[in-house]
C-alpha cells in the first residue's frame, strides 16, 4: 500500500446533516471571524479597524441523478463535516446556504456557499 503521509492536497469528502454529496473541485473553508483593513491617511499608516467576517464552507457539486438542487436553496441550519487530503477534518455548524444555485449542464456542477457562526478545524 502506498504512503500518503505527504499528501497535502487533491480530495475533499463532504457531508451536509450526514448526506454524502459529489465535490466536482474548488473547495474553500475559511474559519476567520475577524476582516481587517488598514486605515491610512496622508500622513501615514494611522492603524487598522476590524468588523465581523460569516466564516464560509464552499465547493462545486455534482448534480448526480440523486441530487436535487433546491434542497441546497433550503438549507438553512445545516452541519458540514468535510475530511481533507492532508488529515484535517472541517466542520461547520448551523450554516445556511448564500447564493442562489445554477447548474452548468455542460459540466453539470452547481456551486454552494454555506456561511454561519463556526467553521473549525481538527
Amino acid at each position: 500500500m502506498g504512503d500518503t503521509s505527504n499528501r497535502l492536497a487533491g480530495t475533499a469528502y463532504v457531508t451536509v446533516d450526514g448526506l454524502t454529496i459529489m465535490v466536482a473541485g474548488q473547495f474553500k473553508y475559511s474559519p476567520s471571524k475577524m476582516k481587517r483593513d488598514t486605515l491610512t491617511g496622508m500622513d501615514g499608516v494611522h492603524g487598522y479597524k476590524e468588523t465581523p467576517n460569516a466564516p464560509f464552507i464552499s465547493c462545486q457539486v455534482r448534480d448526480s441523478g440523486g441530487t436535487t438542487v433546491n434542497d441546497f436553496n433550503n438549507q438553512t441550519n445545516v452541519s458540514i463535516v468535510v475530511e481533507l487530503a492532508n488529515g484535517k477534518t472541517i466542520i461547520g455548524a448551523g450554516m445556511w446556504t448564500v447564493n442562489t444555485q445554477e447548474v452548468d449542464s455542460t459540466e453539470a456542477t452547481f456551486d454552494v456557499r454555506w456561511e454561519g457562526g463556526s467553521v473549525s478545524e481538527n
